[in-house]
Parts: structure tokens; C-alpha cells; sequence
């Protein structure tokens, strides 16, 4: 029955807050981390802009898991047995957490970065101040290049073959960065060696082909170098 007074509506939204968080192990986590960063925002005593940011990211996770929960138990409502729509419906709605997700982390890594870190003396935060945020910047451009890539090829599923290798991309960018942090040349060496062992082992379990893994550790490589030589 449709509520008929404003407060029954409050009520029922909270019911359904209420369920999520008691049903969703995700929503759970979700709501603990939320406390910890405002914990944390108290505790650096954040400007109030960055505040407002770190809620209205918190706003959005949290916003976001609700609205996929209503998608999945609607789909189980629709659709109780196995259905490839279903399933589709289900994977973008969780997408959508994801994606807030990261846009949270990246706020968060933003505001809290400058009191983890020392920034440049005598002038306003920017971006490229703290060490670390060309190599975020970077690894994020590299992973939305191998999204669209991906979804251009059309080739495999998630995680598992496709054009390019992802895992190569990303490795041979953090390695790349972490050339560009000023580390010693024995950690420069460890960092592509280990680049390499994750890209071949895509080939040892025989999830991409060498093309793959080539293209992708040339994309990963390229572009981070390009990112950190101009900025």
C-alpha cells in the first residue's frame, strides 16, 4: 500500500536503508568506511570544501549500492531463474558501485594525500604536488584506455583474454611511475621485473595471447611515461 502521509514515506525509505545494510555483507563495509574517512576528515581537521567533498563521494557509494540492490531484487522478482539479461542487468548495476567507488577513492586520496605527504611550501595544493599523483593520474587514464579498448575489440570477458592484456598494462604503468619516483635503480629493475612476471604469467595460464600482452605492456609503458614527462 502507497503511504499516505510524508513520515510513512520517511519510514519506508529507512526500512529500506535498514534492509540493505542488513542484507548486503557490501553496504555493511560500505558504512564503515564511510565512518572511518569522517573520522579521519575530524582528525586532519579538513577545510570544509574538502569535507563536503569526501560526504558528497560517501553520498554516491552509498547511493549507488542501494540503487543496486533494488535492481537485483527486482531482476530476482522478474526473472528467479538463470536469464543473460538478467545477468546483464545485474553486472551494470554493480558497475555503477564500482565506478563510484573509484571516484570516492580518488577524492579521498586527493584530500588526505597533502596531510600524508608534504606538499610545495609556500602555495595552494594542486594537482602534481604530492608525490604519487601523476602515478594515480596516470594508472586511472591507462585503465579507462584498456576499458575502451576492450569494449572496441569485443574480444573475451572480464579479467579473463581480450585485447589488451590489462594486467600488463597496469604493471608496466606503476613500474614506470615508480621510475619517475626517484627509487633506486635496483627497486627500478625489481619493478619491471615484476611487470614482466605478471605479464607472463597471462601467457602461462594461457589467458592472452603474446599480442595481447605486448600491446598492453607498450600502452601501459607509453602512456605513463608520456603523463609524467609532461607533467
Amino acid at each position: 500500500m502507497k503511504p499516505s502521509r510524508w513520515i510513512e514515506s520517511v519510514n519506508c525509505a529507512i526500512e529500506g536503508i535498514l534492509w540493505t545494510a542488513r542484507t548486503q555483507k557490501h553496504m555493511r563495509w560500505h558504512f564503515l568506511s564511510a565512518a572511518a574517512v569522517l573520522f579521519a576528515a575530524l582528525f586532519f581537521k579538513v577545510p570544509t570544501v574538502d569535507f563536503l567533498l569526501l560526504t558528497l563521494a560517501i553520498t554516491l557509494v552509498l547511493f549507488a549500492e542501494i540503487i543496486n540492490t533494488a535492481v537485483e531484487v527486482v531482476v530476482d522478482l522478474v526473472s528467479p531463474g538463470y536469464h543473460p539479461l538478467a545477468k546483464q542487468a545485474k553486472d551494470v548495476a554493480a558497475g555503477a558501485v564500482l565506478l563510484a567507488v573509484c571516484g570516492a577513492a580518488v577524492v579521498g586520496y586527493v584530500v588526505f594525500s597533502s596531510r600524508i605527504f608534504a606538499a610545495v611550501p609556500g602555495k595552494e595544493r594542486v594537482i602534481a604536488d604530492v608525490p604519487g599523483d601523476v602515478a594515480v593520474v596516470s594508472i586511472l587514464i591507462v585503465t579507462i584506455a584498456v576499458i575502451l579498448l576492450k569494449a572496441h575489440f569485443a574480444k573475451g570477458s572480464p579479467l579473463h583474454g581480450g585485447m589488451p592484456s590489462g594486467h600488463a598494462a597496469v604493471a608496466f604503468a606503476i613500474a614506470v611511475a615508480i621510475v619517475f619516483s626517484g627509487a633506486t635503480l635496483v627497486i627500478d629493475l625489481c619493478a619491471f621485473t615484476l611487470a614482466a612476471m605478471v605479464s607472463q604469467s597471462r601467457l602461462l595460464m594461457k589467458i592472452h595471447t603474446l599480442g595481447e600482452v605486448l600491446f598492453g605492456a607498450l600502452l601501459g609503458s607509453s602512456l605513463s611515461l608520456f603523463l609524467h614527462l609532461l607533467l
